[in-house]
Formats: C-alpha cells, structure tokens, sequence
C-alpha cells in the first residue's frame, strides 16, 4: 500500500512538473455514463439544452398516451361497454389533435433552427487548423502559425503510459487556446471520414477533395477526446482525436517551439513524411 501511494505521489509531481496539473479534468467517455459529455464549447452548451426539451417533450408525451391507453383500456373495455359506441367523428377532438401535434413541432423547430444556423454559420475567427483524415491517423496544419504541420497516431497498449487512455491517446495532440474562435478546415486524403468531438458539440465529415468547415471556442483548460465517426476501413475504430486547451499564453510558447520542431514552409510536402520525432506537449513549455 505505501509502494502504491509512493508511486502515485510520484506521478502526480511528475505530471505537475510537466505543466499538466492545471490543464483540468480530462472530457471523456466513462463507465455507466448515461448523460451526455460535459459542455466545453457555446455550441454544445446550446445542444445540451435543446436535448433537455426534446426529452421534456418525449416524456411528457410518452406519460400522455400511456395514460390514454391504460384509460381507454379500463374506460371502454367490453365488460363495461357491451353495446359500443357509433360516433363517426367529433370536429373539437380532430382539431386538437390536428393543432396540438403542430404546436409542439413549431416549439421543436425554432430552437432547433437556432441551433443549426449557431453550428454552421461560422463566425470571424481568431485563427485555422486544417484536419486531414488519412487511413488511420490524422494529419494537422496550423496555417496562421508558421505552417505547423504534424500528424496524430493513436498509441499502441503496449506503448501506453500510466494514466494514459487506452485507445484514446495520442502521439501528438492537437493544441488549442482558450477562448479563442478557431475555424476548423476538415478534409479527407483518402476515404471519406469524421471528425467528432463530443465535448466540443463537433462531428464534421472529411471528405477527399473537398474542404468541410465548422467552428469551436473552447471554455476551459483541459485534455478533450474524439474518435473518427465514418467506418473509414478496418482500423476505424483506431483513429482518436486529442485536443488539449491550454492558456493563450501557454498555447503561444508552444507555438515558438513545434515551429522549430514542424514548421515547414514547404506546402507541397506530405504531412505523413514530416519527422517523426514526438512535437512537444503544451506542458512541456511551460
């Protein structure tokens, strides 16, 4: 038991020294999980609220026709009612079921618009990253930052570090600023493919030869995860996505040092065949 509480107090200096103690808790999937992902971004926050009343509509619905049904069942069934009845229509009822239906879908609607036209309506942002899906990794580009460049590979369990996620870490990940409007540019160099991160309320298709656009202000500090969300081939499900959100200044200083280790102010040049020695994490600069 010491030699256990030794080595996490061990780890948990290391990964104070590293800079990663104020990066905050880590947006993932847990076990048993019902709910929804945390919120990191304005556009999640505004599909966790249209969720909740879609599901205040849905189970009031579902307690109304239960109700009508146990209430018919009991109401009219053929002991109590053995000559039934012959009305062929009855104009109050039809209307109301008629006008009640398009009420509560014009209550659905206009949210839902909102937030359709929050999500892809794009606004001026501060800065661009490009996202390429490749069979099965990702390719990164920074293009306001000196032409960073580097790709992201999901790490192997035998590779894996204490603490890391399995199936969710990554080589590289990518760094972001907090509040900061990010325009992100997705692609696809092969087959088409998705890039969906829960946290941020973001799932946008990769597809070759055309350029998908979408946007994300991240809230917070912290480590989020993704998955590539398109069957892209036998290694789908092998594809993690790793944002970390760090404080503009510490995303600068990060900045200045992957342009020494990927800046590349060759454009032409395959992302796939840039070095691949590891870009240093946003903690390491700090």
């Amino acid at each position: 038991m010491k030699t256990q509480t030794l080595n996490a107090a061990v780890l948990a200096a290391l990964t104070s020294l590293c800079g990663f103690a104020a990066t905050g808790s880590a947006a993932e999937p847990h076990p048993w999980q019902l709910g929804l992902q945390e919120a990191a971004t304005p556009v999640k926050h505004a599909m966790d609220s249209f969720h909740d009343l879609l599901t205040v509509i849905i189970v009031a619905i579902v307690i109304f026709v239960a109700g009508l049904l146990a209430w018919v069942a009991l109401r009219f069934n053929a002991k109590k009612n053995a000559v039934p009845s012959t009305t062929s229509h009855h104009t109050v009822l039809e209307i109301a079921w008629t006008v009640i239906p398009v009420i509560i879908l014009i209550v659905i609607a206009v949210p839902s618009f909102k937030l359709l036209y929050q999500a892809e309506r794009v606004p001026e942002s501060e800065m661009t990253i490009k996202v390429t899906g490749r069979q099965w990794y990702w390719d990164y580009e920074y293009p306001d930052h000196g032409n960073i460049a580097f790709s992201s590979y999901m790490i192997q369990d035998s590779e894996l570090k204490p603490g890391q996620k399995r199936l969710l870490e990554v080589d590289n990940r990518v760094i972001l600023p907090v509040g900061t409007t990010v325009r992100v540019l997705v692609t696809a160099g092969d087959v088409i493919h998705s890039w969906a991160v829960p946290s941020f309320g973001v799932k946008k298709d990769a597809v070759p030869g055309r350029a998908n656009e979408t946007w994300l202000r991240i809230e917070k500090e912290g480590v989020y995860y993704g998955q590539c969300s398109e069957i892209c081939g036998v290694n789908h499900a092998f594809m993690p996505i790793a944002v970390e959100a760090v404080s503009k200044e510490a995303f600068n200083q990060w900045v200045e040092k992957a342009k020494t280790a990927y800046g590349t102010p060759d454009t032409k040049r395959d992302v796939a065949q840039m070095p691949s020695a590891g870009l240093p994490s946003a903690g390491a600069v700090q």
